[in-house]
Parts: structure tokens; sequence; C-alpha cells
């Protein structure tokens, strides 16, 4: 099992930026990749960034959404990723969620079925 617990979500305005984190526990060696996903009031779950785990060099993956404003990283030794969010802006809110990938299957890393394990989300508001 793995245990994960996001924070730093909040409120902000438009253009800000807000950096998430997600701590990892358990059997972390076990985790192929980790990665970020949000959800906004009555729509689907959707991708938003993924970093590899174990090898692969920290390799990184983001949605075309959000290419150039957010930033994924990982800290191994630490347990954690981060998810740096820049010029944010209305379309952003939405409930974010760490998850942990067990399948070493790169396709996989965008879609949130493949997951294994969830954190319980932390809320990010954006206001214009």
């Amino acid at each position: 099992q793995v245990q994960l617990v996001e924070s730093g979500g909040g409120l902000v305005q438009a253009g800000g930026s807000l950096r998430l984190s997600c701590a990892a526990s358990g059997r972390t060696f076990s985790v192929y990749a980790m990665g970020w996903f949000r959800q906004a009031p009555g729509k689907e779950r959707e991708f938003v960034a993924a970093v590899r785990w174990s090898g692969g060099g920290g390799s990184t993956y983001y949605a075309d959404s959000v290419k150039g404003r957010f930033g994924i990283s990982r800290d191994v030794p630490k347990n954690a990723v981060y998810l740096q969010m820049n010029s944010l802006k209305p379309e952003d809110t939405g409930v974010y969620y760490c998850a942990a990938l067990r399948d070493r299957t790169d396709w996989k890393l965008i879609t949130s079925t493949s997951y294994d394990y969830w954190g319980q989300g932390t809320q990010v508001t954006v206001s214009s």
C-alpha cells in the first residue's frame, strides 16, 4: 500500500501561483510514476501532469492545457512530489489529486483509471 497526502491548495487570483505538495508513504519502492489529476464540478477527472518516480530519469508529462505554466517535480529521498502552478486561470479551478502508478507502461501515465493509489485531494480555486 502507498498512502498519499496532498497540501497547498487554496484561493488565488487569476495570474497568481500555487505550489501543491504530495507526501507519499508506505511501499513507495513499488511506484513507477506519480501524477496529478484535477476534477472540476460536473466534469470528469482529468490528467494534469506526471513524473516517473523510479528510473527513467524523472521524465515529465503534461496536459496541453497546462504546458508552460505548470511544473511537476519529485524528491525521491523525501518521498514527495510537487506541482508548481503559475499563471493560474479560472479554468484551473478544481480538486487536485495526487496519484501513484505501479504499472511500468508509459501510456498509462495520463489515464486516471490506471493509477493504483490516490490522495484525498486539495481544493484549488482561481478567481477572475
